[in-house]
């Protein structure tokens, strides 16, 4: 098979007819159609449908389109990074990251790469739910805790714990006795009635009690800061509040989170993935996920 078919039909494709692929790369239209024909001869299905101002993929097209679109990415920069006599990373790197940590720490560490390595662009994408990053195209995840996937390699970078935090004002239990103590709390909609939190060393066990039920870990931690309930967060978001006093912690709970950073196995490992990954793992070197506290700079002054 012709590779530079298939690149012929990916520029059709992407442009959304051979006209305008033609004039946006200046071939001529008709070896476009020519070649984009030869593919689906050695295929053996049909494409695009053609007709009309635009060609329309097939569903066949679609998938090819799908597959094939991040790996002839890749192969163009290891062309052009061999042409070039270097390993130097350049080009696009897309980041899918969950929100919480796109909040609090990817802007800077974007910053920093691409002050780093100058010819990289990074684009990101934050959101919660799981993102396939093969058939996504995307380069790389952050995932917390993610489970094991044949598909993907990476490198732990850090870590965090769940910490059971209320303001001063609450109460705090002297001990486990009995059954759990109900209490006012804050919680997520993920939260199930009638969890119980109890902290790792057995001491503290609390039945959540729901007078708030909030999206965002943020507010959830404004929430309990401000005297409303208990709530579970993460110590990379509390730990600030907790050394002012602005919260009290009544103890962790759970396992230690894991922050990984992702790529996919059975693409090439591109410079820029490499140094990616490279660059996230020496960014805590204590292994804990700790946030840039900024508050002083907004504290008035006098």
């Amino acid at each position: 098979m012709d590779i530079d078919a298939l690149k012929d039909f990916q520029l059709v494709a992407s442009h959304g007819g051979f006209g305008k692929a033609s004039r946006a790369s200046g071939r001529p239209k008709a070896t476009l159609s020519r070649r984009v024909s030869e593919l689906e001869d050695a295929l053996g299905v049909r494409l695009v449908e053609r007709g009309g101002q635009s060609a329309v993929l097939t569903e066949a097209g679609h998938a090819l389109m799908r597959r094939t679109e991040g790996p002839m990415r890749e192969v163009a920069e290891a062309f052009e990074a061999a042409r070039d006599g270097s390993a130097a990373p350049r080009g696009l790197l897309r980041i899918a990251a969950p929100h919480l940590f796109s909040q609090l720490a990817l802007g800077r560490l974007a910053a920093a790469f691409v002050a780093r390595y100058p010819d990289v662009e990074v684009e990101t994408m934050s959101d919660d739910r799981f993102v396939n990053i093969v058939d996504e195209h995307f380069d790389v995840a952050i995932r917390i805790n993610p489970s094991k996937d044949s598909q993907l390699v990476g490198r732990r970078f850090a870590l965090d714990r769940l910490v059971l935090a209320a303001a001063p004002a609450i109460p705090k239990p002297k001990g486990k006795r009995g059954g759990p103590l109900s209490v006012p709390a804050v919680v997520m909609p993920s939260y199930r009635d009638g969890d119980t939190w109890t902290t790792r060393d057995g001491r503290i066990a609390v039945q959540p009690r729901p007078v708030l039920r909030l999206s965002s870990l943020l507010t959830v931690r404004d929430a309990v800061a401000a005297g409303a309930g208990i709530g579970l967060l993460p110590q990379s978001i509390v730990g600030s509040l907790l050394d002012r006093g602005e919260l009290v912690s009544w103890g962790t709970v759970g396992d230690d989170v894991e922050l990984w950073v992702l790529h996919a196995s059975r693409r090439l490992e591109s410079p820029k993935v490499r140094a990616f990954v490279d660059f996230m793992a020496v960014q805590y070197p204590d292994g804990i996920f700790t946030v840039e506290d900024r508050t002083s700079a907004r504290r008035p002054v006098g």
